[in-house]
């Protein structure tokens, strides 16, 4: 791990602090009306599903390594937006829950096996599932929440967990001395993470 990704990796970390305290601070600011940003930042966070999904991306990326540590997040975002105005609008995706309990098991292998693919397959492979999380998150917007504040704050989490699961990573094999153990563990929680899929479909 290079020094440019240790610093990547303390400043999520601080940024991921921040977040969290942001959170709870919206949380008690806005009033009924208003409460659409705190409701969409807490929507990701509330869901085993949607949190362990989201972080595991961040551990793909690093293991993934380049361009890809940013670009697959900020495709999963990109497409997890597009997801989101689909579940808004009320127009219907099939089998959405399907999609995220598979979503778990895809991400989960990938991290478990350390899959490396090509960096177009890897953001379509996270766009494809973002799709499903988004719509979700759409969906199931209250009806005195604002549509765009409820959208900013569950795409404010997904970054939030995104950042967590890049600095954990990262965290993990920053030191070469225990590089490879770390790697390990980063592997059986991807592996964790494609158990909890299968539990959901069955």
């Amino acid at each position: 791990m290079t020094h440019a990704h240790r610093r990547l990796a303390a400043g999520l970390a601080a940024a991921l602090a921040l977040s969290a305290v942001a959170g709870t601070a919206q949380a008690h600011t806005f009033g009924a009306h208003d409460a659409g940003l705190a409701h969409g930042f807490m929507h990701p966070l509330g869901g085993l599903d949607h949190l362990l999904a989201m972080v595991t991306v961040g551990l793909w990326a690093v293991q993934r390594g380049g361009r890809a540590l940013w670009l697959m997040p900020a495709t999963f975002v990109g497409a997890m937006a597009l997801g989101g105005y689909l579940g808004l609008d009320g127009i219907g995706l099939p089998a959405v829950e399907l999609g995220i309990a598979a979503s778990l098991m895809a991400l989960g292998s990938a991290v478990a096996f350390a899959v490396r693919p090509p960096l177009a397959l890897g953001m379509a492979v996270v766009g494809a599932f973002a799709v499903f999380h988004g719509h979700a998150h759409g969906a199931e917007v209250p009806e005195a929440a604002s549509p765009l504040l409820y959208a900013a704050g569950f795409l404010a989490a997904t970054v939030l967990l995104h950042a967590a699961g890049i600095a954990l990573a990262a965290a993990a094999t920053a030191r070469p001395l225990w590089a490879g153990l770390g790697a390990k563990a980063v592997r059986l929680a991807g592996a964790g993470v494609a158990a909890t899929g299968l539990l959901l479909v069955a």
